[in-house]
């Protein structure tokens, strides 16, 4: 029975090795492998404009603190704050009954003198003609035309008062000193303003902003040597270095400006100088006080070779890019990289220009495999943001 089962069993072995044996093999994949079509850029060379960014403050044109000349009571607010105004538009008007009091008593005061000087010029008639007759003393006569003299100048003393008087009532009516935007006020009718009050509100002229910003004594040197070379829209040697203005939202302002003033000296507590810029404000899109920043061409790099930086990899301090042979093989290769300029690396050292390189992007290709190159329109300015 157990020879049995044993031979029963070999012969179950021998069927299967003939089974496998006779099985047919598979069949190569004789189709052609997927070759991936990938974007190509060839590393350009040029000479690249460096940027600094500083933060800035901006101002009106003119920002003018409107302040009360005569102390009194506002009884008057003549305009919706932060509104446009007009240069020598009433504003606010201040209680004028006391001054006008005193208009009155400084009138009374004139009309006085005038009586004393005319009486004394009449004494003077009198006494000049008996003098010369010797009827009386040359005493006498020097003391009547010192009496004129006095008059005289009473009367001028009492004008005086007049005028003054009259200036201040002209002062209860608060004007704008130019034309602009009001701010929002810090008194209202009802309130005692003086001449220690302070300032009642500001008037902004709009039409262009200036920018104040603080650079080093290094950065200010640099400013200086590219003044003279500057060549922009406004000419070359204007001494005009042009300006991009980025808002608080990262937007860039579309006006340009300029370097308007430098301040006199260098701040010896930090080592900085305070620098001006200009921009129109057509549309008063800019309001004082807002903190901006400031792009300017600080230096120039040049014969730099550029890529895009979707074409650098970076994974902590290594750089790396898929170059593209003449045989359309893939090739890993790591460079160093020097600055990063808009969306564009600068590439010091590891490749050449006029070398092809992959753009990737989220695409996985295996290193040294054949691509199907697709060169693509790479604009340097537009990837710049000039």
């Amino acid at each position: 029975m157990r020879s049995k089962l044993i031979k029963r069993n070999s012969l179950l072995a021998i069927l299967l090795i003939h089974f496998f044996s006779c099985k047919e093999s598979p069949k190569e994949n004789t189709s052609q492998q997927f070759v991936p079509e990938v974007n190509v850029v060839a590393a350009d060379v040029r000479d690249i404009p460096l940027f600094s960014e500083y933060v800035g403050q901006t101002y009106g044109e003119k920002d003018v603190d409107v302040y009360s000349r005569v102390d009194g009571w506002v009884t008057g607010k003549f305009f919706k704050e932060g509104t446009k105004v007009q240069q020598d538009e009433v504003l606010y008007t201040i209680d004028d009954l006391p001054i006008k009091t005193k208009i009155e008593a400084a009138s009374a005061r004139v009309a006085q003198a005038e009586t004393q000087l005319s009486k004394v010029e009449s004494d003077y008639a009198r006494v000049k003609p008996l003098a010369e007759m010797n009827a009386l003393s040359k005493r006498e006569l020097d003391a009547a035309s010192a009496m004129v003299k006095a008059a005289k100048s009473e009367l001028d003393i009492a004008r005086a008062q007049l005028s003054t008087a009259q200036i201040e009532l002209s002062y209860t009516k608060i004007k704008s000193p130019v034309s602009g935007i009001i701010g929002i006020g810090k008194v209202g009718v009802g309130d005692y303003v003086g001449k220690s009050a302070g300032s009642l509100n500001t008037v902004s002229s709009l039409g262009t902003v200036r920018v104040r910003f603080s650079v080093s004594e290094k950065e200010f040197l640099a400013f200086t040597r590219l003044q003279m070379k500057s060549d922009s829209v406004y000419g070359k040697g204007t001494g005009k270095i042009p300006v991009q203005l980025i808002l608080s939202d990262g937007t860039n302002y579309e006006e340009k400006g300029y370097i308007d003033i430098a301040n006199r000296e260098i701040d010896a507590s930090t080592g900085s100088m305070l620098l001006q810029a200009i921009f129109t404000n057509e549309q008063q899109l800019i309001r004082p006080g807002q903190y901006v920043k400031i792009r300017l061409q600080t230096s120039v790099l040049p014969k730099a070779v550029i890529v895009p930086q979707q074409a650098v990899n970076q994974l902590q301090s290594l750089y790396q890019v898929f170059v593209v042979n003449d045989s359309s093989k893939i090739v890993p290769r790591i460079v160093q990289a020097s600055k990063r300029v808009g969306n564009n690396w600068v590439i010091q050292s590891g490749l050449k220009a006029g070398e092809r390189v992959a753009v990737l992007g989220s695409m996985a290709v295996r290193p040294n495999s054949i691509i199907k190159p697709k060169a693509i329109d790479w604009n340097y300015d537009q990837q710049m943001g000039q």
